[in-house]
C-alpha cells in the first residue's frame, strides 16, 4: 500500500503563499522558499509601519499647525496650551485640516485662543 503524503493540502498551502507574493521582483514571486521569506518579511514591515504611520501623521499635523500659528505671533506649544485653557476640544487632525483648507475658520480659533 503506498504511503499517503497529503500532497494536495501541502501544495495548496504553498500556492497560497506564492499567490500572496504576486508582484514581487525576481524569483520572489514564483519560488516557494523565497516567496515565503519575502512574504513574512513584508508582513513584519507592514505591522511595524501601521504604528509608524500614526506617529508620522501626528507629527505632520503638528508641523502644519505650528506653521499656521506663527503668523499670529504664537508657537505650537502656546497655541495648544491656550486651547486647553479655553476648553476648546479640537484634535490635531482637525486643526491641521482647518489650517490648510479653511484658513478663515482657523483664524477664528486662533483669535479665541489669544483673547
Amino acid at each position: 500500500m503506498p504511503r499517503a503524503k497529503n500532497r494536495v493540502a501541502s501544495r495548496a498551502r504553498r500556492k497560497k503563499i506564492v499567490s500572496r507574493a504576486k508582484g514581487y521582483f525576481g524569483r520572489r514571486k514564483n519560488n516557494i522558499i523565497l516567496s515565503k521569506d519575502a512574504f513574512f518579511r513584508a508582513g513584519k514591515f507592514a505591522y511595524r509601519d501601521r504604528a509608524q504611520r500614526k506617529r508620522q501623521f501626528r507629527s505632520l499635523w503638528i508641523v502644519r499647525i505650528n506653521a499656521a500659528v506663527r503668523p499670529f505671533d504664537l508657537v505650537y506649544g502656546e497655541f495648544i496650551a491656550g486651547l486647553k485653557a479655553k476648553n476648546i476640544e479640537l484634535d490635531r487632525k482637525t486643526l491641521a485640516y482647518l489650517a490648510l483648507h479653511e484658513p478663515e475658520s482657523f483664524k477664528k480659533v486662533v483669535e479665541l485662543v489669544k483673547s
